[in-house]
Formats: C-alpha cells, structure tokens, sequence
C-alpha cells in the first residue's frame, strides 16, 4: 500500500496499516494525523486496544525518521519484477513512487541507520520471507537476506546480541521472527567459536534460518496460547524437521548438510561432536541453540528465564552430561550475552553490554540503584572489581524497566 503524504507543519507519511507490532522497540516516533506525538522512539508499544487499532490504521511518522518508505518502494518493485516488468518500468515506478511522497525534490540522503532501527528492518524482512514459504522465489530471497544480515552482525556482535538477546525476552509476539534471527545470529558465532571456514558457516546459518520454515506460523500461534499444547500440536513439532527438510528439498535444495541439519535439529542426539556427519553436527549444535533461544523467550504459559539458566539447560546434556555443542554455544556468546540482566555485589541491577576476557566479566551498564530505583541516566561498571561483582543472572521479568537500547549501546 503506497504512502499518504499530509502536508502539516511537519513532513509527515503514514506508514502501511499492520507494518508495526505490539512490543515492537520503536525506532521513529509515532504521531496521529496532525502531527501530535503519540508514542516516542525508543519505547515499546504497549498491548492496548487503542495500540492496536493505531497498528491497524497506520499511524504517521516524520519523513526523515523513517525508512519505511524505503521498504514500502521495495515491496512494489518486488511484485512488478515477479510480473515480468521490464527494467524501465521499473526505473520509472521507482521515480513515480518518490514523487508521489516528495514532489518537491527526491529523498535526501538519510543518516545512518541505528542499531535498533537497522535490526527492526532486517527482523521485518525476515518475517516477509518466513511467513510465505511457498512463493516461487524463496530461495533467490533467502541467500540476499542472509547476507544482509551477517554484514550488520560481523562488525558489531556484541551491541547485535544485545538487541536480540533483549528483545527475545519482551512480548511473546512473532515468536518464529525473533527466534529465526537469534538462531542464525548465535549459530555464525558458535561456528566462529569452533574455528568453521566461510562455506560450513553458510550451510549452518541457512539451516538455522530454515529450520521452522514448516511450523512458522503456528509458533507464533502456540506462544499466544494459554493452555499447553495438545496432542495434535505436539505430533506437529515431532515432526516439523522432517516436513521442513521436503519443503526445502522441493524448492531445489541438495545440500545434504543443510537438509540433514534441518531435518534432524530436534533428534540429534547427545555425544562428541567428531564423527559425526556434518548434517549430524549441524543438527546438535542448531538444537542447543534452539533450546537456549526458546529458554530465554516468554509464553503466555511461563516467563523467560535468565540467561544463566538458560545457558545449564544446553550446557548439560540429556544425560545430565557436560554437551560439547552446548559448551560451545556458551563460550561463543557467554554466560552473561550482551542483552542479558544481571545482578551486581553492590545491589545494583544492570544489563551486559560486551562479552568480557572472562566468562564472568562481562562489560554492564547499570540500570537500577541498590534502592531499587532507577538510575537518572546508566552508567557503566567494572565487574572486574569485588564491589561489582556479578552475583546473580536476572530474567527480563525481575527488572521493571523499558530500556532504550540505542542510547545504551552509545555508552561503549
């Protein structure tokens, strides 16, 4: 749906009805129709009937705050390119589409993009892709938004895992979203972390990325729900391995490392991870993965835990055995990931920004006063010393604070 350009005193656009989220980290401010601002940047939108009759109209936003016209032009030369148009109408679709929201002048350059707002795009892009597996062009999507992705990780993986780590413990909304990208994200880092070359990363993150392609939108489903699931649900999970790998075999893949990932990342069983195939390998390190990303991610049915919880719950095995691929996992991201919330000696309560030399020493900026209060402003501690001493992990319910990432991630 195209843009609608109101001329107030401010430049404002309205952006496509259902194009945000309810708990959706805003990163441009929202304003109603004649330009009075209704939500700031860097809030959450709280689960309200008034929010989501907002979500549905489609609130407006200042031009120069937002890119989503950018992705709005991008939609539309999507669906003419799949029509067959020829590139000049699409050159001229491209000019048309700018006019008709600045007649004036084309779009100035925008400035760089934050961390939120760059992570709140590419978690957009990827729910596009993931919730319409049947189009004939999935695969030529996939490749591009993988590669998208890793570029904004490999420069910045601490303040990426933060924002991930963060935000998979807010609203149990879009579940199989915000899961896919963790998964991916924790994925590439664990594969670093064991030394993998280029290409053995690549099939990993892909199988990450595609491993729920067949139950993508019942999870979602399933994390709204406020009973546990039945037996038609369960026997749907036992076999959503299997269904994704036919689904991604039928689109043309035959990479039998990326089907055997896929379809084993929930049978692959506890053990050494040499001898194994790489299918096999795959599969175990994907399934502690996928154990501690839904470990760190609240159901209507149960809260999040902390990350120190979630990290024992891929660490052991199923034998209650130290799991290889579990050890991994948590030596790549550590036991306190940038994005969780920890407690320190001093009382004070704080979220890790930076992985640390020490698994226990990680970089953490303050949020909460001894008192219980809130700080005026974070401040950065050095856990390090005995007075800031990490003493306990914190699940996003035990700290009751909205935190705006980008100004926190600005602090290091």
């Amino acid at each position: 749906m195209p843009l609608t350009r109101v001329r107030i005193t401010v430049e404002l656009v309205q952006l496509p009805p259902n194009s945000l989220r309810v708990g959706q980290i805003l990163s441009f401010s929202l304003r109603d129709a004649a330009g009075h601002l209704l939500f700031a940047a860097g809030h959450a939108l709280p689960d309200t009937p008034q929010v989501r009759d907002l979500v549905a109209r489609g609130p407006f936003v200042q031009l120069h705050e937002t890119r989503e016209y950018q992705r709005a032009l991008a939609h539309k030369l999507d669906t003419m390119m799949l029509q067959g148009a020829p590139l000049a109408a699409l050159a001229k679709a491209q000019t048309d589409f700018h006019a008709d929201l600045r007649p004036d002048r084309q779009p100035a350059r925008t400035a760089p993009v934050s961390e939120t707002a760059a992570w709140s795009d590419l978690q957009s892009q990827t729910q596009q892709l993931l919730r319409d597996p049947e189009r004939a062009d999935f695969l030529a999507r996939l490749s591009p938004l993988l590669d998208r992705v890793l570029a904004r990780l490999q420069p910045q993986p601490d303040s990426s895992l933060a924002l991930l780590i963060h935000d998979a413990g807010q609203e149990p909304l879009d579940y199989s979203t915000r899961h896919a990208l963790l998964s991916l994200v924790m994925a590439e880092m664990t594969a670093r972390q064991l030394g993998w070359g280029e290409g053995r990363r690549r099939t990993l993150t892909l199988a990450a990325l595609t491993m729920n392609l067949s139950i993508g939108r019942d999870q979602d489903q399933w994390a709204l729900r406020t009973t546990l699931l039945g037996s038609t649900e369960r026997e749907a999970l036992a076999g959503h391995g299997d269904k994704a790998a036919e689904m991604l075999r039928a689109m043309g893949v035959d990479d039998d490392a990326w089907l055997g990932a896929v379809r084993l990342h929930h049978d692959a069983g506890p053990g050494p991870l040499h001898g194994r195939s790489d299918g096999e390998l795959m599969a175990r390190l994907l399934r502690r993965v996928d154990v501690y990303g839904a470990r760190i991610s609240p159901r209507r049915t149960r809260r999040a835990l902390s990350a120190a919880q979630a990290a024992r719950s891929v660490y052991l095995d199923e034998n209650h055995a130290p799991d290889e691929a579990g050890a991994a996992l948590i030596k790549a991201i550590g036991l306190y990931p940038p994005g969780s919330l920890v407690r320190l000696a001093s009382g004070e309560e704080a979220m890790v920004l930076k992985r640390g030399h020490s698994a226990n020493e990680p970089t953490v900026a303050a949020l909460v006063g001894r008192s219980g209060t809130p700080l005026t402003a974070p401040v950065i501690r050095d856990t390090r010393l005995p007075t800031n001493a990490i003493t306990a992990s914190l699940a996003p319910h035990e700290v009751k604070l909205r935190v705006n990432m980008d100004a926190l991630l600005k602090l290091y």
